[in-house]
């Protein structure tokens, strides 16, 4: 009897074993699950294209000049003035404005805004759903952004309604973000990407021109008419697991800076009427201060993302000195975390500050001069345009790491950090049929 009970003691003890362990390797297992599933979705950007306006939407700086002097509405003044500021702007002869802007006098019309959007936006969309073999029903998210044309339907529905999306996609349709939009765009579209898994974004990012034509006498109202150029650029991205394999970049962070709660940062770039109700976007002669203490919030926010340690150290021990005697703050170096930046290509001013402030090399601002001198200030698609640059030189390889970053009226700088996960080479874009002669040395050329 002795012997019975302890066998089936024994085999108690035994069951009770394996049922204990099968129960933690159970639970290990749902955890594991759990994870995965709550696991940070990657998002890619599997391509992207630029607009490329025709020859005829050209405009040089010569004819810009006889527009302005001609147009009656402006008085002697205005035309010197803006007449000084274009000879200063460092643009190239092939920089384009809408249809409209190259008649005498210019026409401002909702019709002709119409006209010059669909040009845009459906150009740069086509081009890209050919270049990636993508259906249009395949989008899940659709995200726009325009800052200064907001019709109604929206920009984002007139997108749906040319090439028959589905009803259940999800349509956004941004305005009044400035020239940092396409950023933000891109921080929506991810966010919405790892609710929704395995899906795709389409962003478009662009600027409608034609109603914001100034003809006041408002000096900060007039640089709009001398600054901003005719672009657009759609990108592609997804959260699908199996685009790994065919997606350029993935997605590393997306910092966003907001100062407008700051009366100064809030009004420095800002819509009004000037005295005469004249409807014009003025632009603060400090805007450039402003633009600069952004800057230094958004370093300090992506700096412990992707500096290493070195970096942070000196970063942090200079503080600390400044409060004991006074000193500088480090600048930390940046280039020892991205091989590439694309600046936005605000203007000279713009590129320059933003070289000295990040202590940069005048070939990590090349694909910034290069935009801001062949294709103008295309507004929130400018950093495209850059990154196109670098892709059709051939300068982006595997590994290497870009950083996006772009102001915005508000006032706003955003970041946003890529890694390159394959070999690009050399891009066929909107750069190819030049690309050949650049860089140059636009101050050199402008003098000739």
């Amino acid at each position: 009897m002795a012997i019975v009970l302890e066998i089936n003691l024994g085999s108690s003890e035994f069951i009770f074993f394996v049922i204990h362990h099968f129960a933690v390797v159970v639970a290990a297992a749902l955890v594991i699950i759990y994870l995965v599933h709550k696991r940070k979705a990657s998002i890619y950007l599997l391509d992207f294209t630029c607009y490329r306006p025709p020859a005829s939407c050209r405009l040089p700086i010569s004819t810009h000049r006889e527009l302005v002097s001609l147009d009656t509405r402006f008085d002697p003044d205005s035309i010197a003035f803006q007449i000084k500021i274009l000879e200063r702007s460092e643009f190239s002869s092939e920089t384009c404005v809408p249809p409209s802007f190259c008649e005498h006098p210019i026409r401002k019309s909702l019709s002709f805004a119409l006209e010059e959007a669909s040009l845009v936006i459906f150009s740069v969309i086509t081009d890209l759903f050919k270049k990636t073999n993508i259906n249009p029903k395949s989008i899940d998210i659709l995200v726009l952004n325009s800052s200064m044309f907001s019709p109604t339907p929206s920009l984002s529905a007139m997108v749906i309604n040319k090439f028959r999306m589905r009803s259940n996609i999800r349509s956004f349709n941004l305005s009044g973000m400035g020239c940092s939009a396409g950023i933000v765009s891109v921080g929506l579209a991810g966010d919405l990407l790892r609710v929704h898994r395995n899906s795709l974004a389409l962003i478009v990012s662009t600027e409608v021109l034609n109603l914001n034509w100034y003809t006041g006498k408002n000096r900060s109202m007039l640089l709009t008419n001398c600054l901003f150029r005719m672009g657009g650029a759609a990108i592609l991205m997804s959260s699908q697991t199996q685009d790994m394999n065919k997606a350029k970049y993935v997605l590393q962070h997306l910092v966003r800076t907001n100062r407008a709660g700051d009366d100064q940062s809030y009004a420095c770039v800002f819509q009004d009427m000037d005295l005469e109700n004249n409807v014009g976007v003025s632009i603060s002669k400090g805007i450039i201060n402003v633009a600069g203490d952004a800057l230094k919030a958004n370093m300090a926010s992506t700096g412990p993302l992707v500096l290493p340690f070195s970096e942070q150290f000196l970063y942090g021990l200079s503080i600390i000195c400044r409060r004991i005697w006074r000193r500088s703050i480090y600048v930390p170096n940046f280039r020892r975390a991205f091989k590439h930046f694309c600046i936005h290509a605000g203007g000279r001013a713009v590129i320059e500050a933003m070289e000295k402030s990040l202590r940069l090399k005048k070939e990590d601002v090349e694909a910034s001069s290069m935009t801001l001198y062949r294709f103008g200030n295309t507004s929130s698609s400018s950093i495209w345009y850059e990154l196109s640059y670098l892709e059709a030189r051939g300068r982006m390889k595997k590994g290497d790491s870009v950083w996006q970053i772009a102001f915005g009226s508000g006032f706003k700088c955003n970041s946003a950090i890529w890694k390159c996960i394959h070999e690009v080479g050399v891009e066929t874009n909107v750069w190819s049929d030049r690309i050949h002669s650049y860089p140059i040395n636009v101050l050199d050329i402008l003098k000739d």
